[in-house]
């Protein structure tokens, strides 16, 4: 699997586009910066816009090649961020964080139940859960995302995985994507922020 990333970003610049995603922009964009866990981000795009904001930022990635691209990104834009080539089942909670945003990450039931636990645990208590990925209607929709309905997500089986967080907002919705060549058109997303009280 980290062949295909490493792959795909190495054949395709700016895979998800330069831009932040929308709904973690608009959360970052309104509430004070503090600390904040991006896993799984890719070439830095949410990374990046959130230090730009004055966010003290931690990413990872497994694919060697997003790493290069997220670092010198971060360069380009004279902005500092801390990204970490790590895998998300090695991931273990060193650190608590004001904010964590899990942006498209798609997993297999068992690694995705003892990698959110692990995120829980990431979270300082009064901190908050950002997450946006694909539900399982998307199988309807040819904008990106896995073709597999068991990587897919419902609000069920997500409120599941986080039972301590207090939910502030839950909803699925369709849209359309604008980022980059591998998310563009019509699309079913889950949405959530949940705060570890």
């Amino acid at each position: 699997m980290k062949e295909f990333w490493n792959q795909r970003y190495t054949e395709n610049e700016w895979v998800y586009g330069q831009g932040p995603n929308n709904f973690f922009k608009k959360f970052i964009d309104s509430n004070k910066p503090g600390t904040l866990l991006l896993p799984a981000d890719g070439e830095g795009r949410n990374s990046v816009y959130a230090a730009s904001k004055g966010w003290e930022v931690d990413a990872f990635d497994y694919s060697e090649v997003a790493q290069k691209r997220a670092l010198e990104f971060a360069e380009s834009k004279k902005v500092k961020i801390n990204f970490e080539l790590e895998s998300i089942q090695d991931f273990k909670t060193k650190k608590k964080y004001d904010v964590v945003a899990l942006i498209y990450i798609h997993l297999p039931e068992v690694l995705r139940k003892s990698f959110h636990k692990e995120i829980y645990e990431s979270i300082k208590p009064g901190g908050f859960l950002v997450f946006e990925a694909f539900a399982k209607e998307q199988l309807g929709f040819d904008s990106g995302g896995p073709k597999d309905l068991e990587l897919l997500y419902d609000a069920p089986s997500l409120c599941s995985d986080f039972p301590f967080l207090h939910l502030l907002t839950c909803e699925q919705i369709e849209t359309n994507l604008n980022e980059g060549p591998f998310h563009q058109g019509k699309a079913a997303l889950l949405r959530m922020i949940g705060q570890r009280l």
